[in-house]
């Protein structure tokens, strides 16, 4: 039989949420070991933000998360804010920049972020276990029993960090929500989330020749809306602003774009009508929009009427308003294998929201991704991350 490793703290998951609540428990004199079956910790955090992290959003408030419960959030990321983590990066002499809409970003590599949390894990004193494949949980008279294949490990608490099903190729799996379904837990409705659509079959072939355009577009579904950068792609739509309101879609849901969001597209054509009035409304609207987009409208449209002299304003009226709500109906997404996070999770009703501590089994707790809080795109799912599992560190 395996050796038997005693430590007071496990946590099963060397992602982000897992290696803050290692340093925070650490640092409080606990011992700790963080188990992952993966080759290197944080590898999520590697990839993101094309290499260079989008650590956190200088915005970031509850309002954008998305949960059953929208103000369980609201403790964790008031005891451990974006400002507390930015004090961290810069502590550690990390240079970062701020981009659009708050979002901030490594000026080097994302690499940096994961050298400072191991390096504030080590420095802690908290134990590193990787490659480690886990076989089995066990609840044991003084606390859990975790199998893996390098070893056995008793811990009075342990803390379930292990994410999504987003990115499989990185090694995501559904083992959170199976640790969670074995001690009582129930899982809200799990489906990929800021994730790009795929076009409808009857829009591929046509739609799809506009790879490479994009614009600042408004994006709206079901009551959610994004003023950002949208992309078409062969296979769909993609950018800032779809993977936005991807996380508000369901099948079947029509999607509406503002394609000239904040410009009086209506005073543009009146007066180009009076300036040029042999000009072509498609050949005018190529100045507002990608062209190649403003002539696929024109072969959806049907090519007529063509000259602004032969359109009244009702008739002008009417397309504007087309542009300003265009309505696609997506046939998919891509699924969990390019989403950057997993919707829904652990349901947090049994959870505690200042501890992260089921309410049904003392010394489990459950952070980041596996739970059902959902951030917006921009470095919001990271704040979850830092957040939750600060919360958890402190108390275990």
């Amino acid at each position: 039989m395996a050796a038997v490793t005693k430590t007071d703290v496990v946590i099963l998951g060397a992602g982000a949420a897992g290696m803050m609540c290692a340093i925070e428990a650490a640092r409080r004199g606990r011992s700790v070991t963080v188990i992952d079956h993966a080759r290197a910790p944080g590898e999520k955090i590697r990839i993101s933000g094309g290499g260079r992290c989008n650590f956190t959003n200088v915005h970031c408030t509850p309002a954008n998360f998305l949960s059953a419960n929208r103000h369980f959030a609201i403790s964790a990321l008031k005891s451990f804010t974006q400002h507390d983590f930015i004090d961290r990066v810069k502590a550690r002499g990390i240079a970062f920049h701020e981009k659009a809409l708050g979002q901030l970003f490594c000026d080097g590599s994302a690499r940096e972020i994961i050298a400072m949390l191991t390096g504030d894990m080590r420095e802690a004193g908290a134990r590193l276990e990787l490659g480690a494949d886990i076989s089995g949980i066990d609840r044991i008279e003084t606390g859990f029993e975790t199998r893996t294949s390098a070893g056995i490990w008793h811990s009075q608490t342990l803390v379930v960090a292990t994410g999504g099903k987003s990115i499989p190729k990185m090694g995501a799996t559904g083992l959170g929500y199976d640790i969670a379904r074995q001690f009582g837990h129930q899982i809200t409705e799990t489906r990929a989330g800021l994730v790009p659509f795929t076009w409808a079959s009857n829009m591929h072939d046509s739609w799809g020749a506009l790879s490479g355009v994009s614009l600042d577009v408004r994006a709206s579904c079901n009551g959610a809306s994004f003023k950002e950068a949208m992309l078409f792609t062969h296979r769909g739509l993609s950018g800032p602003a779809m993977l936005q309101v991807s996380s508000y879609w369901r099948e079947g849901d029509a999607v509406t774009v503002d394609l000239i969001p904040g410009f009086d597209l209506l005073a543009k054509l009146k007066s180009e009508r009076a300036a040029r009035p042999k000009a072509s409304i498609w050949t005018v609207l190529g100045d507002s929009l990608p062209k190649r987009l403003a002539q696929q409208l024109a072969s959806e449209a049907g090519q007529a009427p063509s000259k602004l002299a032969d359109l009244g304003n009702p008739a002008l009226e009417e397309i504007v308003a087309g542009l300003k709500a265009f309505r696609i109906v997506p046939g998919g997404t891509e699924g969990y294998r390019t989403a950057e996070v997993t919707l829904g999770g652990v349901e947090t009703a049994q959870i505690n929201q200042k501890t992260m501590e089921s309410q049904l089994v003392p010394g489990l707790h459950f952070i980041g991704e596996v739970m059902d809080v959902t951030g917006h795109l921009g470095g919001h799912n990271f704040q979850w991350a830092w957040s939750s599992g600060a919360a958890a560190g402190r108390s275990v």
